[in-house]
């Protein structure tokens, strides 16, 4: 079905040429109308003809045209206030400005419901290691046909490099095509032909899948973490679990290690904080096979975490099977997150210990700059003489952020968000996919397929949920480096 202009007739006022896309669920149809009015989705009716507009189908409007009257029934909440700075579009800026925004990530072009792969890249792409190491790997390529993990390697690092060497939006053929032909779940097509809509962090597991099978670890032959890929180096953390049946205080504990690439954040009635949502996961009932009873019994499962990689993703388990409607609700509770995080609550007492050293660095040089603050040395800058250039600000020199002999491992439990990729929708299997990454200090970029727009902090932390707006469903926190103190010299006199 096309796209049609409508109006749309909402007590005494009307708006006209209203986009209304068939293609689309028709629950962003209502988000749009929401921008417009101020109600939300669950109070809103929309009518045709007699006809009532769902949620997620439109096979019961029979006809639709262009500047068709719809009727919208529903009480306005009260409009958010507008963002003190609004959004800047790359697209409006001057040639200057646009020069001085190179470095900003390119567009990539939606192929039909390929938004989930390509928030998930544009995430990807905010790790610098992973970037160097696909591209050292590309004398592993083959020449002959890739398919598989290699192919998909190959297919990221294509994408990538072709992003790096331009400003303007990408189509990635080569990765759709690449990701279809690996995935066939992927290639599923609606019944009008196009490409159907895929969960994104099942994106996101699977090709953390192929590269792990790919890219090797790092180190020398002689190191223990070499037997790991450069996966789980970098994004990999592991557990130590505790099995106890809780109705034989006899039978003995079962002790493992777990080993994974993401930390689940539970969302339940109490759960307001992603913290609590990742506490809730250390500690579960199960039911299994007990020897000692020789039936099913509950057995408590405690689990702490012995190892932390650099890169630490959590995914936001908003998504519970409908068996009625078939389908992947969505839950969209409030759940906060921060910009900074410290996992040295989910650690085992062992690894507590050792992040110890690298958190008192931190907290010494805290120490330093609160003094440096207080006694005003080193504060002054010298200013350039006319027709000087002012001086450059000197390079920052960061200590390690893993330890020695664990390459890719975080030595301090201190991280910060650098992505996030949200979902707008009712289900993980449609609606809308969106990557955010982070630029610099306050500013981040909003990567909605080819189009970008520059964000606050302020409008990262809104994306907890609690709506029908864009809801973080994967986090990406990257390693909060400390910087080698350097005690400052005093300004020059003039």
């Amino acid at each position: 079905m096309p796209v049609y202009k409508v109006n749309i007739k909402w007590g005494k006022e009307k708006f006209s040429d209203v986009e209304c896309n068939t293609d689309e669920p028709p629950m962003l149809f209502k988000s749009a109308l929401y921008s417009l009015t101020g109600v939300v989705p669950e109070r809103m009716k929309v009518m045709v003809k007699g006809a009532t507009i769902g949620d997620d189908s439109w096979s019961n409007i029979k006809m639709l045209k262009n500047n068709m009257t719809m009727m919208m029934m529903g009480s306005a909440s009260e409009l958010p206030a507008e963002p003190a700075e609004k959004a800047q579009f790359i697209e409006d800026m001057t040639e200057t400005e646009v020069n001085q925004a190179s470095d900003y990530p390119p567009g990539i072009f939606n192929m039909g419901n390929t938004c989930y792969m390509a928030a998930t890249l544009q995430c990807f792409r905010t790790v610098p290691e992973l970037k160097e190491k696909l591209q050292n790997s590309k004398g592993r390529f083959s020449r002959q046909a890739m398919v598989g993990s290699e192919g998909v390697c190959a297919a990221i690092t294509q994408l990538f490099e072709e992003m790096d060497s331009t400003s303007q939006p990408v189509m990635p053929l080569v990765m759709v095509k690449m990701l279809h032909m690996t995935i066939p779940r992927f290639a599923e097509k609606g019944e009008h032909g196009g490409f159907q809509q895929q969960d994104a962090n099942e994106c996101w597991t699977e090709l953390m899948r192929m590269m792990s099978d790919f890219l090797p670890g790092e180190g020398s032959t002689t190191s223990e973490t070499v037997r790991r890929s450069f996966i789980q180096q970098y994004f990999g953390g592991e557990s130590a679990t505790s099995l106890k049946c809780s109705e034989v205080e006899d039978e003995a504990a079962t002790e493992s290690v777990e080993r994974w690439t993401q930390l689940r954040c539970h969302i339940n009635t109490e759960v307001r904080y992603m913290q609590l949502g990742l506490t809730t996961g250390l500690k579960e009932n199960i039911e299994k096979t007990s020897p000692t009873l020789g039936r099913n019994a509950v057995y408590v499962k405690t689990s702490l975490i012995k190892r932390l990689p650099s890169y630490l993703t959590i995914n936001f388990i908003r998504f519970f099977y409908k068996e009625k409607e078939s389908i992947n609700a969505k839950i969209l509770k409030d759940v906060k997150f921060p910009l900074e995080y410290d996992a040295f609550e989910l650690c085992s007492p062992e690894l507590k210990e050792k992040l110890t050293p690298a958190r008192d660095q931190f907290e010494d040089l805290r120490q330093k700059k609160i003094e440096l603050e207080l006694s005003g040395k080193g504060l002054e800058t010298k200013k350039p003489r006319r027709g000087e250039a002012p001086e450059k600000e000197a390079e920052k020199k960061y200590l390690p952020h893993w330890f020695e002999d664990d390459i890719g491992s975080s030595n301090s439990g201190y991280y910060e968000l650098q992505a996030v990729l949200t979902h707008q929708g009712r289900s993980s299997s449609s609606g809308h996919y969106v990557g955010w990454v982070k630029h610099k200090e306050n500013q981040w970029i909003k990567c909605d397929d080819d189009k970008l727009s520059i964000v606050t902090d302020e409008e990262i932390l809104k994306l907890s949920g609690g709506g029908d707006w864009h809801v973080a469903y994967t986090l990406l926190y990257g390693p909060k480096r400390c910087e080698v103190w350097e005690e400052p010299s005093a300004a020059p006199m003039e």
